[in-house]
């Protein structure tokens, strides 16, 4: 996997080559990129597809600069102009960035979809949200929670990886995503600092910023979710300029491991509309 040296440190990512239309993958807290593997198998033969991952606790090098929300917002930022993506579909399920993203840096984007993700006031998102920000303030309380999120019996409790998802994760996937706040101090530094530096406004005044993206917006929100409220789905998609909302049922939050082919068919789709 490449990895690109930004200004607050190095970021891996994924990315397919090609001519095909740009789009870029972002993945929420505890993983990484290969929560997109499927959908990125499905769009890799006439999409160029871009996936970082990014310093959300899965990431496997410490930052130089400790991460917080509003930096990560200019890390993605930085990330699409050092790699020159130019005309981007900007796509994220769960986290919320890309919605200050797309109201503060749009001069890249040529299409905004946000999948069932933090937004409003839901931030942080719903139970699992509120028990790591308790984790990451308690003395000893990260390593902890890696080893209980790690254990097999509580994997499908909805305090955790079980509110995400429809199926249970592979086992194989759950491991590699919290192997690095397992073993690495430097790694839990980093997850800690960035959720305890959340602001809580930033959703919202993201919301504001939305009402003025005059770009093609696709909203797509699974009925079943646990943590994302259905009418915040609506809500998004009502205060963009061009938005539009599509709901699925047969999934949690995360869709692109629930509903992959479904998921990749609407991007293929609305990057077609033009």
């Amino acid at each position: 996997m490449p990895e690109i040296e930004l200004s607050a440190g190095t970021v891996a990512y994924e990315d397919t080559g090609g001519e095909g239309p740009v789009v870029v993958l972002l993945h929420g807290l505890l993983q990484d990129a290969s929560v997109w593997r499927h959908v990125v198998a499905e769009l890799r033969t006439d999409h160029r597809v871009v996936a970082p991952t990014l310093p959300y606790g899965a990431h496997r090098t410490p930052m130089t600069q400790p991460p917080t929300p509003d930096l990560v917002n200019e890390l993605i930022a930085e990330f699409l102009d050092r790699l020159d993506l130019r005309d981007v579909t900007l796509v994220e399920s769960d986290c919320g960035r890309a919605q200050t993203v797309a109201a503060r840096h749009p001069e890249r984007l040529a299409r905004l979809v946000l999948i069932s993700c933090e937004a409003f006031d839901n931030y942080p998102p719903g139970l699992p949200g509120k028990m790591i920000g308790l984790a990451c303030r308690v003395p000893g309380g990260v390593p902890l929670m890696a080893r209980v999120l790690g254990w097999k019996p509580l994997r499908r409790l909805p305090v955790g990886f079980g509110a995400l998802t429809k199926r249970p994760l592979p086992d194989e996937l759950v491991e590699r995503w919290l192997r690095p706040l397992r073993t690495d101090p430097a790694i839990r530094r980093d997850f800690r600092h960035y959720n305890t530096h959340v602001r809580r406004t930033e959703l919202l005044e993201a919301a504001q910023g939305l009402r003025r993206f005059d770009r093609p917006a696709l909203v797509v929100w699974a009925t079943e979710d646990l943590m994302m409220p259905r009418k915040h789905g609506r809500m998004l998609a009502e205060l963009l300029p061009r938005g539009r909302l599509v709901e699925l049922r047969g999934t949690r939050t995360l869709i692109a491991q629930d509903r992959p082919q479904r998921l990749a068919s609407l991007l293929r789709w609305f990057v077609a509309q033009g």
